[in-house]
């Protein structure tokens, strides 16, 4: 076989890739920089493949005809930046606590507010955990290149659907707008995970009803299963409850679907960390810099090492701690005031000693600036 030819491909158009490989076939967003490559390219594909695509009148209605949308048996996904993805939460919660799969991309930007549209910035890492109000698990993930888009794309989906609950893929500005040559997989290589459908006549259908995964087996609305879906605490059959028997425990259930499976949720990638003697975790374009300081440190006899963190939540503790074992320091740099070094230190639990690196003037870090950072603190 031929193998597939190389591809100059955007980082936003990568992750429409991704998604189209992994199945959806339903988008309904609005258009905000620098997420619009993604909701302008889906806008093409999806009607040629002979399914729906919406422009909504805002980036509630579009998480909302999602969320619709994969009740009904859709792959949905939809993609916003800051101010969009700040009105998208409280449909998230519901997403949440309803288990509704679906795949929310977030191309981060500088803010508060509007902030800068265009400039790179690493600010939503706490707002993708705790954006939405009350007590949940999260699943977010966070590329660095534009093939990892593509390939973080596909994981989305399949967290989506295996876990059912919405999956927040994070991509900053500069990830989502560089352009690289990418080859990407034929369609059979691509593992796709699909829901499975309830095995349950009708009539003894239990939707939240669950064996020893925790994870619900919803039908799709509309295939002969009659269920109760709402944003209460709901019980076995969908329905509001109170009871404290029932509501403990739906809350125990949502959050094991997820804590049982940490190892399959946490996903790095290690560069040097054999023989390293100072440590730099980082996630986004920042990796891309780490990378190439741990490559120029090297050359010039510093024993860099690099953990890059692809899953942000849940927070890959154990691989950190790991990494962080034996070194002499570690620097996590940010485009924010330290969203995520807060999780590094606290885990940290004496280790090591973990500093932070913050810039936030809409530019970025810089492999140099690293360098410098690292001697100054050895």
């Amino acid at each position: 076989m031929p193998k597939p030819a190389a591809r100059l491909l955007q980082g936003n158009e990568a992750i429409a890739l991704g998604a189209l490989a992994a199945g959806c076939n339903f988008f309904a967003g609005y258009p905000i920089t620098p997420a619009s490559e993604i909701t302008e390219f889906m806008s093409r594909e999806l009607p040629a493949r002979g399914h729906p695509f919406i422009q909504m009148e805002d980036e509630i209605a579009s998480l909302g005809a999602c969320l619709g949308a994969s009740l009904a048996g859709r792959k949905a996904m939809t993609a916003t930046s800051g101010p969009g993805f700040s009105l998208m939460q409280e449909n998230l919660g519901y997403g949440c606590i309803a288990e509704i799969p679906v795949v929310i991309v977030n191309v981060m930007r500088a803010g508060p507010s509007t902030g800068m549209p265009t400039n790179v910035a690493q600010g939503d890492v706490q707002q993708a955990r705790w954006g939405t109000h009350g007590d949940h698990p999260a699943i977010v993930l966070c590329p660095a290149t534009v093939a990892e888009c593509f390939e973080l794309a596909v994981t989305a989906f399949n967290h989506a659907e295996r876990f059912r609950t919405p999956v927040i893929l994070l991509a900053d500005e500069m990830v989502a707008h560089m352009r690289e040559k990418v080859t990407l997989p034929p369609p059979e290589r691509v593992e796709v995970i699909t829901r499975r459908r309830p095995l349950e006549p009708p009539d003894w259908y239990i939707p939240y009803k669950t064996n020893g995964s925790q994870i619900p087996r919803l039908a799709d609305l509309g295939q002969g299963y009659r269920y109760h879906v709402t944003g209460l605490v709901h019980d076995l059959r969908g329905f509001p409850t109170r009871r404290p028997d029932e509501a403990g425990a739906f809350y125990e259930r949502l959050f094991k679907k997820i804590s049982r499976h940490f190892t399959d949720l946490e996903l790095v990638k290690g560069f040097g960390l054999e023989d390293a003697e100072y440590l730099i975790i980082a996630y986004g374009c920042t990796a891309r810099a780490a990378q190439a300081a741990v490559r120029l440190g090297r050359e010039r006899g510093l024993k860099i090492g690099l953990l890059q963190l692809l899953s942000l939540w849940p927070f890959p503790r154990r691989p950190v701690e790991q990494a962080l074992t034996g070194k002499r320091l570690c620097l996590v740099p940010e485009l924010n005031m330290g969203q995520l070094s807060r999780e590094v230190k606290r885990v940290n639990d004496g280790r090591t000693h973990v500093y932070r690196h913050s810039k936030l003037d809409g530019t970025m870090i810089t492999p140099a600036e690293l360098l410098r950072r690292i001697k100054e603190l050895s």
